[in-house]
């Protein structure tokens, strides 16, 4: 294994063997520092939570099922503390270098796995992501990137963060090895094929979210992505704003953190970095009845995505508005593209539909994501679709352009 100059593994020696044989043999991944392997000790990016916590009685299920299928563990990769960061800096632990411009960051919260698979020091790497913490650090490290359907990947013995979005992801270089390890965790059945969508969607105020460069960069895909669907359909995707969809999701996720960890937070009395102590004393102040209003909202835009999507669209919109931010900036600009950013991430969140990055380099060769958002339950048909139909077209287009 390499030696680790990404700053990407809080425990780089930590391995564990494959439990059998199958189709990822030979395939290595990182676990993100939330997961439990059996006699670790998780940090959560946090030492007091480090100090006040055992080490694990078992290893996650979703690990277990990877290491069935004959992948080896190497590496315990860096999180943002307690998961509820978007950036990738971590103020105890320090940052993991992005590979593609080390003066930016690398996105968070699964900021160490997204780095030690850019770097390609492993394979694939799980995350987790709540509020976009397997897709934002993809779209900013350049990779594929799938937070899966709700419930639908086993979360035991994964640390939560706000139950009602957590989920555990995937990421990887390539659109096969992403649909590989999304195979092995047996979680679907495709049996759908990969001609399962016919219809697409552009969310036009998601897309004026975008920076301008960003912008011609992610256009330049949308006649590839026609030639091999048809005509797309450029709508409004929120009447009232992408922002309202945000503060429901704001609020409901603030909700369920305070509940999950604000016994331990009072108790413990944790050191966390600025911007982290900020956001978790907010989420203190959330009265029940702005909690349940967002809970109102959340349902009607279910509601609304699952007929707009159906079993047979794709909703197709930036991955994040802009490339990755440079490092270091002030706490104002943090949560001004925190907010612009979950703009963009929170409409699977609200719904719990499974959606994938796929990385795109702009001019400047800084990679920026481009999303694809399908119905309840359509992972296996949303993987195969990427790599045997998408990915293919992109790299004829990029031949012939």
């Amino acid at each position: 294994m390499q030696s680790d100059k990404w700053n990407a593994f809080i425990e780089e020696d930590l391995s564990v063997e494959p439990s059998g044989t199958g189709f990822l043999e030979g395939l290595t991944f990182a676990v993100k520092d939330v997961i439990a392997i059996k006699g670790h000790t998780n940090s959560a990016g946090n030492p007091d939570w480090l100090r006040t916590h055992e080490p694990a009685e078992a290893t996650a299920a979703v690990v277990e099922a990877l290491l069935a299928q004959g992948a080896r563990l190497q590496g315990m990769a860096h999180t943002d503390e307690l998961m509820f960061s978007l950036n990738g800096e971590n103020f105890h632990y320090g940052t993991p270098v992005n590979p593609k411009d080390p003066k930016r960051i690398p996105g968070g919260s699964s900021s160490g796995s997204a780095v030690a698979v850019a770097a390609g020091m492993v394979d694939f790497a799980l995350g987790t992501d709540t509020g976009g913490s397997i897709r934002i650090p993809s779209s900013y490290c350049g990779l594929y990137g799938f937070r899966p359907t709700h419930g639908l990947i086993p979360t035991e013995g994964v640390i939560p963060l706000a139950r009602s979005f957590d989920t555990v992801g995937l990421m990887a270089r390539d659109p096969k090895t992403l649909r590989q390890v999304g195979d092995a965790l047996k979680a679907w059945k495709s049996g759908k094929g990969t001609g399962t969508f016919k219809r697409i969607h552009f969310a036009s105020d998601a897309w004026d979210t975008l920076e301008p460069g960003s912008r011609g960069t992610l256009l330049g895909a949308v006649p590839v992505i026609e030639s091999l669907l048809g005509k797309g359909n450029w709508m409004t995707l929120a009447d009232k704003g992408l922002p309202e969809w945000f503060q429901a999701f704001r609020t409901i996720q603030g909700y369920e953190i305070w509940a999950e960890h604000g016994e331990w937070i009072e108790k413990e009395h944790p050191v966390f970095g600025p911007d982290i102590a900020e956001r978790f004393a907010w989420t203190k102040t959330i009265p029940q009845e702005d909690f349940e209003r967002k809970k109102a909202v959340r349902k009607q835009i279910t509601s609304y995505m699952e007929e707009l999507l159906g079993d047979d669209g794709l909703l197709i919109i930036p991955t994040a508005p802009c490339q990755a931010p440079q490092l270091g900036l002030v706490s104002e600009q943090i949560e001004h593209t925190r907010a612009r950013v979950m703009q963009l991430s929170c409409i699977a969140g609200l719904t719990g539909f499974p959606q994938v990055t796929v990385p795109f380099a702009e001019p400047d060769g800084l990679p920026i994501g481009l999303s694809f958002i399908a119905g309840r339950g359509l992972d296996g048909e949303l993987l195969a679709w990427i790599h045997e139909t998408l990915a293919p077209a992109l790299v004829e287009a990029a031949k012939s352009a």
